[in-house]
């Protein structure tokens, strides 16, 4: 009979196939992790993982256990959460962090929410592109509106609850101003502003804003920003441009500054991100309200 502690451990390193992103995980230090899985091991009485100094895997029995294993486990943990939602219901505050105006484009998500669960109150928190995940980090949010993808051992990814259009936005005297739709090509010739911080991963900033074209074109780098205000500032006195969610235009109309559909550019995903270690039951309704509300209008989950 495997302990929590140990079943967990073993779940994690299955996942991340690395120690210590198995460990920030489930919140241990990588050698509670390590002596967990010896013990699983013993137990069972032959390795689960294939270890070396570059790489870790599963061995076939690892394999088995792991998809024998992973299906019982959520199980448990969803009739826990059901169980105490029945027993004392969904109260408290949930804090939810969101950039920008997107609290707007998900008032559907949070009414859905409060009508299931009229106990737990929603508070909105702001968070900036140029600190997505800080906020969830430190404990002072409880989960929040991010675009995806998010690749963050430590963090979940819930539902996809906006999908929109990229668009480029350029000073209202810039030589693209006038078009109907510009492409990644036109882009190139310019110079895009962007984030430098290290608290923003890179295949996070290039899934909003690319830095090749289709056909391998560099599309340059500015000026850096670290809030929208200031993005929304350095365009309007030109020459540099930003990539920007399609909502921008209707919320954040500015004189001198005009918005221009990027013809073949990825759509923006917004999705929800919460901290994987000491999961809310809270957080779970939330993310059910928000899955149920994308499938009802047929938001693509991929």
């Amino acid at each position: 009979m495997l302990e929590r502690h140990e079943m967990e451990a073993f779940l994690a390193v299955a996942s991340e196939l690395h120690f210590g992103r198995a460990a920030e995980q489930i919140g241990v230090s990588p050698a509670r992790v390590s002596q967990a899985i010896q013990k699983v091991e013993r137990r069972i009485g032959a390795p689960l993982f294939e270890r070396t100094s570059r790489r870790v895997g599963l061995t076939p029995l690892g394999a088995r256990l792991y998809a024998e294993v992973r299906p019982l486990y959520d199980g448990i943990q969803a009739a826990l959460d059901r169980a105490r939602d029945a027993a004392h219901g969904v109260g408290g505050t949930l804090r939810l962090g969101i950039m920008g105006a997107l609290g707007h484009l998900i008032l559907d998500v949070i009414d859905a929410f409060t009508d299931r669960h009229p106990e737990c109150e929603v508070q909105i928190r702001e968070i900036h592109f140029s600190d997505p995940f800080g906020a969830l980090r430190a404990g002072e949010i409880d989960v929040a509106v991010v675009w995806l993808p998010v690749r963050e051992p430590d963090l979940r990814v819930g539902p996809v609850v906006v999908r929109e259009g990229n668009v480029l936005a350029v000073s209202s005297r810039h030589r693209l101003a006038g078009r109907e739709t510009v492409s990644l090509e036109d882009i190139a010739d310019e110079r895009v502003i962007g984030v430098d911080r290290p608290e923003v991963p890179e295949y996070w900033e290039i899934a909003h804003a690319p830095r090749h074209t289709r056909s391998g074109r560099a599309i340059p780098r500015g000026d850096r920003a670290t809030t929208f205000q200031e993005i929304l500032a350095a365009v309007v006195t030109g020459p540099e441009v930003s990539f920007v969610s399609e909502h921008a235009k209707d919320f954040y109309v500015r004189p001198g500054i005009t918005y221009i559909p990027i013809s073949d550019a990825a759509p923006i995903r917004w999705g929800l991100v919460w901290r994987g270690a000491g999961e809310l039951h809270r957080v779970r309704a939330f993310a059910e309200a928000a899955e149920a509300v994308s499938l009802a209008k047929g938001i693509p989950q991929e």
